[in-house]
């Protein structure tokens, strides 16, 4: 019996201490992780909606099903959403700049988990796929195709980009 105790006493006694080590250092690093994470998405606003030089947040209630953020670019340029949705690997995360004439401006894929290689065509920011949704309205994205071995993915990334002009408008008639 001593034989069995002794071990299980000593591993259970090494997975506390490192988990007390895993906390503190949590604890140590998510300030500086949250602050790089307000970084990239403040670069992001500044990139899918370039002509703004300021955001503000704005509170809306009622926002469309996916809709994590929506702020407002300053002098009227127009607004930037947060939105995500379900891919075929997970959720992706994007970020779509839309004008103030209701059309997209810029769209980036801030996170996802969509099958490398073939998902990824829709959802990479290197790909090209983003590009076919700016200038883009509401009733312009049927005519957005999907990537072949990609539908899902491609979807959801149209899908995601619809819940954002949804959102845009919404905004748009509760400011107005």
């Amino acid at each position: 019996m001593k034989d069995i105790i002794k071990p299980v006493a000593v591993l259970a006694a090494i997975c506390l201490i490192v988990t007390a080590v895993l906390a503190f250092v949590n604890e140590l690093t998510h300030p500086v992780i949250m602050k790089a994470e307000e970084q990239a998405a403040a670069s992001a606003r500044s990139e899918v909606l370039p002509d703004a030089k300021k955001f503000t947040r704005l509170d809306i209630a009622d926002m469309p099903d996916g809709v994590t953020e929506i702020y407002k670019g300053n002098d009227d340029t127009g607004y930037v959403v947060q939105v995500h949705t379900k891919g075929y690997g997970g959720d992706i995360k994007i970020i779509c700049g839309v004008g103030t004439d209701g059309r997209v401006k810029g769209v980036k894929t801030l996170s996802h988990s969509e099958t490398s290689g073939v998902g990824t065509k829709a959802v990479d920011n290197n790909s090209g796929y983003r590009d076919r949704f700016v200038g883009k309205g509401k009733q312009d994205l049927k005519s957005v195709d999907t990537i072949t071995g990609a539908t899902i993915s491609s979807t959801a990334y149209k899908k995601a980009v619809g819940i954002a002009l949804d959102a845009c408008q919404k905004a748009m008639e509760v400011k107005a």
